[in-house]
């Protein structure tokens, strides 16, 4: 049985780091962290960098990233950084002064190699070291608090001596997040300092937030060895949102899938310190809230209403991708919201309607999952990210070691380890696949982001403009794009989940698309309390907690969207068309 987080039972450190999976609550335990202890008489400064940050909802008041003291919490000073605006700051920054200078191929190629997740991640850390660094806010405050951490790649990064140099001016690989650190020669002191504040134990706390579930627990096995590898030891585990009791059939659904995940965790977090906090069945908004959330219940249901007479279901948008004859559809979301298992069902509801489909997937166990009757016509295939990743940096690496040193050679090594890296490569393997939609409809899990495809697209352009060819785009990726643009001929359905962090999410992620040039019409939301039935006080209290996400959603997608129930069970097989209806 793991202890309840209880602050006064842990040995906290001057910093404290909240990290972890998007949606498991970090800024929920972080903000309540800090009402705590200003509660308690400790001067408490709280410092998010989250893009999908809703910190000025939480406290109800207007926010900067200079600190704002909280009205009735007298000792809690709050900072909310925009890293998306300090990112898009910093890419003006690298590439103002070649503007004019080289061809406007060149420089929309620099501009997207500087507009992935790592450099919003680098501009984010950048202001966390302006903060780990400064000795008024280490003498003004007891606790300093972050909310999300950087990772171990952005910080691995930082410790690379060709980092620091103007190095995407001066070449291009075709890979990910190339050059994020250029011209911040500056900094490089500063965020020495930071990350040696970082790994010292006496100074830091990391606080590794997930949830009961497979998917975040594995993420923060993954977050928690990447960090250890460069010396960030001192972790804790805050597991959040565990189910204490249960009455009904949901209840004890639910309950049994959590524990069953918790004792199935990896041996490497069983050997952490483990905290848990409670399900808590209301939206982490307000003051009243914050001080319950590491107490009480506080059990709450939402007033607000529907915007919708009916709720849509998965029929409606299997439905109208079938009368609009739709190619190719992707399933796109944040890990965690369902994704493979939306996309498996939307092949077979294709199929059952007379549609020649194939399924693609880079889950390593969909051939197990979805082991489905051939007389529903479906054809599938599994794509080995690791595989794909090992074969693409070796393809890039021999080109690279043909003309760079070692120092550059390990900036490119580490560059080959952020994650835009992983979507081009799985990319090319899904441009061969796409092929195939000349004969049928192809539905692919786990697409690239627009970012990835904007990047391939401009490194091919800046490739012919400078005509370097140290990164080779294969033709079928050349091909594809134009076609990926084709409203006609494509669809993106956006996969998420009724809360906060996944819709905020997700909303990045259209725009994302958008900037491509991909058509995205659908979205979905999965794993929804509020379509299924229960009788558990906690249950019903979340349910009805969704319904503002609901509506939002419904407002994003302009009506166009469809909501599934939470199940218990591995759907799978034929009980996938359970989803439709």
């Amino acid at each position: 049985m793991n202890k309840k987080f209880n602050l006064n039972e842990i040995q906290l450190t001057k910093y404290l780091f909240f990290t972890g999976k998007g949606g498991v609550g970090k800024t929920s335990t972080a903000c309540a962290t800090a009402i705590t202890l200003a509660d308690q008489g400790k001067r408490i400064m709280l410092v998010s960098t989250d893009p999908a940050s809703n910190l000025q909802d939480v406290f109800n008041t207007e926010l900067n990233n200079k600190g704002v003291q909280i009205k009735d919490v007298p000792n809690l000073v709050v900072a909310n950084f925009n890293p998306e605006e300090a990112a898009s700051e910093y890419r003006e920054s690298v590439v103002g002064p070649f503007r004019g200078k080289l061809p406007e191929a060149a420089i929309k190629n620099m501009e997207e190699q500087l507009s992935g997740s790592c450099t919003v991640e680098i501009a984010a850390f950048n202001e966390f070291s302006n903060f780990i660094t400064d000795d008024k806010v280490q003498k003004d405050f007891d606790y300093i608090i972050f909310d999300t951490a950087p990772t171990g790649h952005t910080l691995r990064m930082l410790q690379l001596p060709s980092a620091w140099s103007n190095f995407i001016s001066e070449n291009t690989h075709g890979a990910s997040c190339l050059g994020q650190l250029a011209g911040l020669e500056s900094k490089k002191e500063v965020y020495k300092n930071a990350v040696k504040t970082l790994a010292d134990k006496n100074m830091t706390t990391l606080i590794l937030v997930s949830r009961p579930e497979d998917s975040p627990l594995k993420e923060a096995e993954r977050a928690s060895k990447e960090l250890q590898d460069i010396g960030v030891n001192n972790q804790i585990l805050v597991i959040n949102g565990v189910l204490q009791n249960h009455n009904d059939e949901l209840s004890t659904a639910l309950y049994e899938k959590q524990q069953k995940a918790l004792k199935e965790m990896p041996q490497y977090l069983k050997n952490m310190e483990i905290f848990e906090i409670p399900l808590r069945p209301y939206n982490i908004t307000g003051l009243e809230n914050l001080r319950a959330f590491l107490k009480e219940d506080n059990v709450k249901h939402s007033s607000k209403k529907l915007n919708v007479s009916k709720i849509p279901k998965l029929e409606t948008v299997i439905e109208d991708l079938y009368n609009s004859n739709k190619k190719v559809i992707f399933t796109m979301g944040k890990g965690g919201v369902g994704k493979t298992t939306i996309a498996a069902t939307i092949a077979l509801g294709l199929a059952r309607k007379g549609k020649k489909v194939h399924l693609t997937t880079t889950d390593p166990a969909a051939h197990l999952k979805f082991v489905l009757d051939e007389n529903f016509g479906i054809t599938l295939s599994h794509i080995d990210e690791k595989e794909e990743l090992a074969k693409y940096q070796e393809e890039v690496l021999s080109k690279a070691r043909e003309t760079m040193g070692e120092e550059d050679l390990a900036y490119i090594e580490e560059d080959l380890r952020s994650p835009c890296t992983q979507e081009i490569a799985v990319f090319r393997a899904f441009a061969e696949i796409v092929e195939r939609s000349e004969n049928e409809v192809v539905v692919i899990d786990t697409a690239p982001t627009g970012h990835t495809l904007l990047l391939l697209d401009s490194t091919q352009s800046y490739n012919r403009e400078i005509q370097r060819s140290q990164g080779d785009i294969p033709e079928s990726v050349r091909n594809l794009l134009p076609k990926l643009r084709k409203k006609e001929h494509t669809d993106a359905v956006i996969v998420t989940l009724a809360e906060t962090t996944p819709v905020y999410e997700a909303m990045r992620l259209q725009e994302d698309l958008k900037r491509a040039g991909i058509h995205s019409k659908w979205w979905v939301i999965n794993s929804s309390m509020y379509a299924a039935n229960t009788t558990n006080e906690i249950l019903k209290a979340k349910a009805s907690n969704e319904i503002q996400w609901i509506n939002k959603v419904d407002e994003i997608s302009k009506g166009n969207f469809a909501v599934i129930e939470w199940k218990a069970e591995e759907v799978k097989g034929e009980r996938l068309l359970d989803l439709i209806n």
